[in-house]
């Protein structure tokens, strides 16, 4: 194996190792091409066991922290933190606009699953020479560590997740019907936070319907691109946010009304995939080939006329019901994103690409031991209910439930939350 991992350096008072390898594109084709995984080690003491993290996602790398703090700095009292970047992401060969086309086609798009990620995870645990190690994942990160367990469970000595637990036996259609269920919830309980939000929403996208606003970016801004900043709704602090953000977005010039460019600029940096295109381009396939639906065929798109308030040709002024939309990808954003643009091809594909099997094992799941997870009640990203439909499944699932946290819970208070879920696991 073709590895490498720098010298110890000393940061923030802890010791931080770079470790690269070379891995398999195709981990089942031996004639695979490979590429360079990334993943980067921290620690405060060398002999505390190994405990590999997992991003959420997908399509984006792990953290680069600038200090011990927030959920950070309760791990690194208990374990040697390895953050690995994802396939396609960060230092492990990012896939973006600027890739060789051949990153950006179906048949690269079609290897970067949980099940390829887990492939990585072990190339990377046996070169490191670790038999046993703990996981911890937030978000997708959580998905993937149900598909570890699904693949290698003996590998694994404790799971931690946040709002990562995934429908194993639902289909993408049920999960997004689920998530604008509850992004309608959150839409009701914002409205009655900011009161005056949801005029102001519906008379932006009346000016978006009528008027030419164009981006920083240089491309016109659509009503139906705005409505995707409702992804705020989703975190701890995005009443404010938006609250901010639409609370005076006008002004008159030469006596039109016209967007600020201020907040013409605050929009492009939400509605642009230039950080993390992938997300954006492999999205709906985590959810592919799980509960009978092996295309997702743009699950989320089809879904949302099928709830009130979320169907795209809505009229802003007339509909009884107006909302934003949440993390849902649609086809349409690969023709106004630039960002997205070179992946249309291949992201179609993948939509209609019928996966023949399930990432998860609910069999080996029924045995998994020692798994601990925070569960948002309000989570619009993944559904409290499927949630717990999967936790009712797995063999040892410890679980902490709470509507005090919204998806971010780990950003927002992540060392009270780990917390918890260190005190469960210590019980047998």
């Amino acid at each position: 194996m073709n590895a490498t991992s720098t010298q110890p350096m000393r940061y923030f008072g802890h010791t931080i190792v770079d470790h690269r390898l070379e891995v398999p594109w195709d981990p089942s084709d031996k004639d695979s091409d490979t590429f360079t995984l990334f993943a980067r080690e921290i620690y405060a003491d060398e002999n505390l066991p190994a405990m590999v993290y997992f991003h959420g996602g997908p399509g984006f790398p792990a953290p680069r922290p600038v200090s011990a703090s927030g959920w950070l700095s309760f791990m690194l009292k208990h374990y040697r933190l390895i953050l690995l970047d994802q396939r396609g992401t960060g230092y492990s060969h990012r896939i973006d606009a600027a890739s060789d086309p051949r990153d950006r086609t179906f048949e690269r798009l079609v290897l970067l699953r949980q099940e390829n990620i887990i492939a990585d995870a072990e190339a990377l645990r046996e070169y490191l020479g670790i038999d046993q190690w703990s996981v911890m994942g937030q978000s997708y990160g959580g998905f993937c560590i149900h598909s570890y367990y699904s693949l290698h469970p003996e590998v694994i000595d404790k799971a931690y997740l946040t709002g990562g637990i995934p429908a194993i036996h639902h289909c993408a259609d049920e999960v997004y019907t689920h998530t604008y269920r509850k992004l309608a919830q959150r839409h009701k309980e914002f409205y009655r936070h900011i009161p005056w939000a949801e005029s102001r929403i519906r008379e932006i996208a009346y000016h978006l319907d009528n008027s030419e606003e164009i981006l920083p970016t240089g491309e016109r801004l659509s009503s139906r691109r705005f409505r995707t900043i409702g992804i705020n709704l989703g975190r701890g602090s995005g009443f404010m946010d938006l609250a901010w953000l639409l609370e005076e977005p006008f002004h008159i010039v030469r006596g039109e009304k016209r967007l600020r460019r201020d907040v013409l600029d605050r929009i492009s940096a939400q509605v642009s995939f230039e950080q993390g295109p992938l997300y954006g381009a492999i999205h709906e396939s985590i959810y592919a080939g799980v509960g009978g639906l092996g295309a997702t065929k743009w699950s989320a798109e089809r879904m949302r006329n099928l709830i009130d308030g979320f169907a795209e040709d809505l009229d802003p002024i007339t509909a009884e019901n107006y909302y934003l939309t949440g993390e849902h990808i649609y086809p349409w954003q690969f023709d106004e994103d630039p960002a997205l643009q070179p992946f249309k091809e291949a992201a179609e594909k993948l939509a209609h690409h019928e996966f023949t099997h399930s990432p998860y094992n609910p069999e080996i799941l029924a045995g998994a031991s020692r798994m601990a997870a925070a569960v948002y009640v309000d989570d619009i990203f993944v559904p409290f209910e499927l949630s717990l439909a999967t936790a009712h499944t797995l063999g040892d699932m410890r679980m902490h439930m709470t509507n005090y946290y919204q998806h971010d819970g780990l950003r927002e208070d992540g060392a009270k939350i780990l917390e918890i879920l260190h005190r469960k696991l210590l019980d047998h």
